[in-house]
């Protein structure tokens, strides 16, 4: 692979002196924004060989680093080995940022102007770029060209995957009144229109789905909305007849993808809602109405709160996903003391008995299966070359999720395959602590999950250890696993959890070459009181499958802890019993027995 890059990395060098540019700089995004993208746009991946879901890759002419934070650090310097990137970590003291980086590396050098491709990289970021290159020393940085499309010979075309309707029994509400809500919602900013990138709530917004990003179902696509009238611009190829027809009924007209510059350029209101977090640098600057109002897009507070429908969507899914995981997880144990089972066998007999089910759509992101040291790596994914063997020993930590027409999952179990340490004991029971203080707070309207992000690291904290990783975030209605624009983290998230929606809780601990435990389940917020001081929200727990407690230390449990633990094993049996075989039921009878 590192003659690969190093390939890679000439030819792009040709192009830079060729251009005159000092370094060019290639973000995880794509023109939408995403944080999953179509392999057209891993132009990051592709000039580093770092396959991470977040990331930044900077080349000049004689060096080369990548920055990501804490889940990718030992994937990121096991994939960078050998070649001639530099791994920056992240948010650890000493890393210097891209532009101080850039600013050392070109001292002394004849040019200092830059090139970042604006059509993939976030107006916020592009602007945010071009301020700390200019303090740090009077670099400046081009913005048009897309390097990659002269030096990546084989680059794959934008995807063609076909659309199809997102059924109303499912979606809750038609497009026609979801376009009337986000209107609203413009009027109240004193907008007439926007321009709609990320491709997440387009497929919500128009009640479509696609498969153009792998476990994501979405559609590449532009949505421009103005007072009376929108225009989706995409590959008319595809949509189906039907699908045009249907929205050009509710208002919406096609035009081709190539042509969104254009459209912007002709947009006839006197002013348009640009969120420069969610649109590109290059289509920013192409926006002519006469006043640009830059504001977060309402698009995403309105999807992030599900509607009946929706809800009752994700607690049905959840049902049919938790007979799937008790199956594989009554099969586990019993399959890897037989022999012959690794990471990625496990992981494939998890996807085949979720896929059984005939509402089963995709799996909503790669299993994280992790035995024993692998599970320390956060985002670890197995392959051919690192697929670990099983033995009957030690934990393994599955991370797994799927889509399904009426929900999304994701869930994260720690498993047991047979003798643990003392130190996986303990590490194993903080983090269930953790997860069991999170999932149980009672908090106050609006309060936002920053504010509640210490309830899971608090038993960790006291014995000086931490994670880096956030622990929680929105999940979509048959849509992206990760939702904003709520979050559960350290850092400050100002956007406040309401009831509606759905929040996962997944504190994790990670022994850098000896273990791993993370435990996850899907919450969904709901309203708790209302009393003299206002009101108060609490967490009901969407999940349904059994906590191992093979590794529980009781005693380091407090008795509200115990008991909530032993409640929820009652629920998740009453739930699940009856879609289960009789054999199942007495598995599940003793997995739920009090602890």
């Amino acid at each position: 692979m590192e003659n690969v890059i190093e390939e890679r990395l000439g030819r792009l060098r040709e192009v830079m002196r060729r251009e005159h540019l000092a370094a060019f700089v290639f973000p995880s995004t794509d023109p939408h924004g995403s944080e999953y993208v179509p392999s057209r746009w891993e132009g990051r991946k592709w000039i580093s060989g770092f396959d991470g879901s977040a990331g930044l890759a900077v080349v000049t002419m004689d060096a080369a680093a990548l920055w990501t934070d804490s889940r990718y650090f030992l994937a990121a310097e096991e994939q960078l080995r050998n070649t001639e990137f530099v791994l920056m970590k992240e948010k650890v003291e000493g890393t210097p940022t891209p532009a101080r980086w850039i600013a050392s590396q070109l001292q002394g050098s004849a040019s200092t102007e830059i090139g970042i491709d604006g059509m993939s990289c976030s107006t916020t970021m592009a602007e945010a770029l071009i301020a700390d290159l200019r303090r740090a020393g009077g670099i400046t940085v081009r913005t048009n060209l897309d390097v990659l499309e002269e030096i990546w010979t084989d680059r794959p075309a934008v995807p063609e995957g076909e659309v199809c309707v997102h059924d109303i029994r499912y979606a809750g509400e038609t497009r026609a009144d979801k376009l009337r809500r986000i209107r609203a919602a413009l009027r109240e900013v004193h907008a007439d229109g926007m321009l709609m990138s990320a491709l997440d709530d387009i497929a919500w917004t128009l009640n479509l789905r696609g498969t153009d990003v792998h476990c994501n179902p979405v559609f590449v696509s532009y949505l421009l909305i103005a007072q009376d009238r929108a225009t989706l611009f995409i590959n008319r190829k595809k949509l189906s007849p039907q699908i045009v027809g249907e929205l050009k009924a509710d208002g919406v007209t096609i035009d081709d993808y190539a042509n969104v510059a254009r459209g912007l350029k002709k947009y006839p209101e006197y002013n348009i809602l640009i969120d420069p977090d969610e649109t590109n640098y290059t289509l920013y600057k192409v926006a002519t109405a006469h006043n640009v109002i830059r504001h977060s897009s309402p698009v995403p507070a309105m999807k992030a709160v599900k509607n009946a429908a929706e809800t009752e969507g994700f607690r049905r899914s959840m049902i049919r996903d938790g007979v799937a995981l008790v199956r594989f997880l009554m099969w586990l144990k019993p399959a890897v003391e037989r022999g012959g089972q690794t990471e990625i066998t496990v992981s494939e007999h998890l996807r085949e008995l979720r896929a059984a089910d005939p509402m089963y759509r995709d799996l909503s992101f790669d299993t994280i299966a992790g035995y024993q040291e692998h599970g320390a790596i956060v985002h670890y994914e197995a392959t051919p070359a690192s697929d670990a063997m099983l033995r009957p020993v030690g934990l393994i930590l599955i991370d797994s999720g799927a889509h399904y027409a009426d929900g999304t999952t994701d869930i994260t179990r720690t498993i047991a395959l047979g003798p643990v340490t003392n130190e996986q004991r303990r590490v194993y029971t903080l983090v269930l602590k953790g997860h069991l203080q999170l999932q149980n707070l009672k908090f106050p309207y609006g309060a936002s999950g920053t504010q509640l992000d210490a309830a899971a690291r608090m038993a960790m904290w006291r014995e000086g250890m931490n994670y880096l990783h956030g622990t929680g975030h929105g999940v979509g209605s048959y849509l992206n696993v990760h939702e904003g624009p709520h979050q559960i983290r350290m850092e400050w998230r100002p956007a406040p959890l309401v009831p509606g929606m759905t929040v996962t809780d997944e504190p994790g601990l990670y022994l850098s070459g000896r273990f791993g435990v993370r435990t996850e389940n899907m919450l969904m917020v709901k309203d708790y009181m209302e009393t003299e001081f206002g009101r108060f929200l609490e967490f009901e727990p969407l999940t349904l499958c059994p906590i191992d407690k093979t590794p529980i230390i009781a005693s380091m449990l407090t008795d509200e802890e115990r008991a909530w633990l032993d409640d929820y094993h009652r629920r998740v049996y009453e739930k699940l019993a009856p879609h289960l075989q009789p054999d199942e039921c007495r598995w599940l009878e003793d997995a739920c027995s009090p602890l």
